[in-house]
């Protein structure tokens, strides 16, 4: 049996954002959906999870680009000026030269996870912005969490296989250069895939929607449907609504997050997923098959 969980990235980070993976949800082939734990619109985004139980919610740990849960006092080598550092390389850098604390890491991806759990959703999976918990050392920290909390899964954003994606995209300069950056996560993915055994934890559905993020087409999505691999997969997805809110917000997603709400309520969409046989489920619908 093939089974696909199509998960929404940035719940919570606008109003549109929120009100369109609940259409894409009611209305289209979005399954699941990853809660920014500090973002403004998250009130209302939980609000919205508790009103839709078909939802799978999860969180979507935040170390960059963003604002902490935490006081930001609490984490001075996490924070400047009451935020997060603006990119993965800034965090990566101070991480490789000794000046990121992992013990606040932890006690803020903890308060993170809290945040959603006392917003009355209990999380089913763990990701992250950016991917930023592939890095070994917080990869380790979010597997230590999802069994502290019981969170049977924890998504490892390695789309497989590499070489063969580039290969599929050689002719689109965008997807290419993302599937390259796929590629050279390999070590890191490998990693990780030891690490959720060693804590006892589930294999991570096989990840894809890397090499289309910000691309997505319909014809693109019934490629990946047309190929998934037997067992449980998950398509990453950013869909939502374009508002004031978000051009307020650091993203390259803004027109393609819209684009995307198309595809997830297209008809041929469905009829593709009916055709190849595949169920859609949401994060931690019982056991992957």
């Amino acid at each position: 049996m093939r089974q696909l969980v199509i998960n929404g990235d940035d719940f919570g980070l606008t109003p549109g954002i929120n009100a369109g993976m609940i259409d894409a949800h009611r209305d289209g082939v979005l399954t699941s959906v990853s809660a920014m734990a500090g973002a403004p619109a998250i009130d209302e985004a939980l609000r919205l999870a508790r009103a839709t139980p078909t939802l799978g919610v999860g969180c979507h740990l935040t170390l960059v680009d963003g604002t902490p849960v935490l006081p930001a006092s609490q984490l001075p080598t996490l924070t400047e000026d009451g935020r997060f550092r603006p990119t993965w390389s800034a965090l990566l850098a101070a991480g490789l030269t000794g000046r990121l604390s992992l013990s606040e890491v932890e006690r803020e991806l903890a308060a993170q996870i809290d945040r959603v759990r006392s917003g009355g959703v209990t999380p089913t999976h763990l990701d992250s912005h950016k991917h930023v918990h592939l890095w070994p050392p917080v990869f380790a920290i979010v597997a230590r969490l999802a069994a502290r909390f019981g969170i049977p899964v924890v998504r490892v954003p390695y789309e497989r296989p590499a070489a063969g994606l580039i290969a599929r995209h050689a002719g689109e300069a965008a997807a290419r250069r993302q599937a390259v950056e796929n590629l050279l996560m390999a070590p890191w993915a490998w990693r990780a895939g030891r690490l959720l055994a060693r804590h006892g934890l589930p294999p991570a559905p096989r990840f894809t929607g890397r090499a289309i993020t910000g691309l997505w087409s319909v014809a693109a999505v019934e490629q990946i449907v047309r190929h998934l691999p037997e067992g449980r997969s998950e398509l990453m997805a950013h869909p939502g609504y374009p508002d004031a809110a978000l051009d307020a917000v650091r993203t390259r997603l803004r027109a393609a997050r819209a684009d995307e709400i198309a595809v997830l309520r297209a008809p041929a969409i469905r009829a593709a997923v009916a055709r190849e046989g595949i169920q859609l489920v949401p994060h931690g619908a019982g056991a992957a098959v």
